[in-house]
């Protein structure tokens, strides 16, 4: 047995050409029977740090009779020199969230996964407390499961009102441990007892998607440690960016 979060999320990693550039997690939303893969925005093409790979790479698992199953998935990011991830913008910029749909013909048909859907959406802003408990789930500096190829959880609170877009950006706050290769994560918060009814075997709700940790400008690196904060962008723009 193994709980269906943690076959939500796959390791992935950037290539230009057969060169490794970055590892990162993405995780699958499915829509109208469409299927989905999201990630960081920034994972797929970052100009301030000169990133710009041609492909990305998930891991499948492939047998749900053995989770050890598993094989590296190829995506290429641009079509006829034109970039196939989707991506938003709101009133103050860029949005870090990319979507890539993904053609079911070609993908393994024994895959083994598990997908958010519309249902699992926090549609209820004022619902959400701030320090209300939270996970996130990916692959911190690439680690993971590497015999059953899953990926480890964090424990993370909510660190500013969840019902205002802090300072007017299309995100919220979150406190907790996080490194590079997580970018790109679901940050989940268990379902309530409603709403496991309608969620079923997946009983969480997507909050957000994991972005970048959070500094200060003016922060000593010597005398100051880091503050532990974290972007995360609201998980609504999910239904902006698979519209069909």
């Amino acid at each position: 047995m193994i709980e269906p979060i943690l076959l939500t999320a796959t390791r992935l990693s950037t290539f230009d050409q057969d060169r490794h550039l970055t590892n990162a997690t993405g995780f699958y939303f499915e829509r109208d029977k469409r299927l989905f893969l999201v990630t960081s925005r920034h994972v797929v093409v970052d100009a301030a740090t000169e990133h710009y790979p041609n492909r990305i790479e998930i891991e499948l698992h492939t047998d749900p009779g053995n989770i050890a199953e598993s094989i590296g998935f190829s995506i290429p990011l641009y079509l006829d020199g034109k970039s196939i991830w989707r991506q938003a913008e709101d009133a103050t910029g860029e949005i870090d969230v990319a979507v890539i749909e993904l053609d079911r013909a070609a993908l393994p048909e024994q895959m083994f996964y598990q997908a958010y859907t519309p249902e699992h959406l926090q549609h209820s802003l004022d619902q959400v407390e701030v320090g209300s408990s939270m996970l996130v789930v990916g692959f911190p500096l690439g680690f993971h499961d590497t015999l059953h190829h899953i990926p480890v959880v964090r424990q993370a609170v909510i660190a500013s009102s969840f019902g205002l877009r802090f300072q007017g950006e299309g995100y919220f706050l979150s406190d907790a441990r996080t490194h590079r290769g997580i970018s790109g994560a679901p940050v989940v918060m268990r379902a309530t007892s409603e709403q496991k009814d309608r969620l079923g075997q997946l009983p969480w709700v997507l909050l957000g998607i994991h972005s970048a940790r959070l500094d200060v400008g003016t922060r000593d690196l010597e005398l100051d440690e880091a503050l532990g904060l974290n972007c995360t962008w609201y998980a609504d723009v999910l239904m902006t960016l698979t519209q069909n």
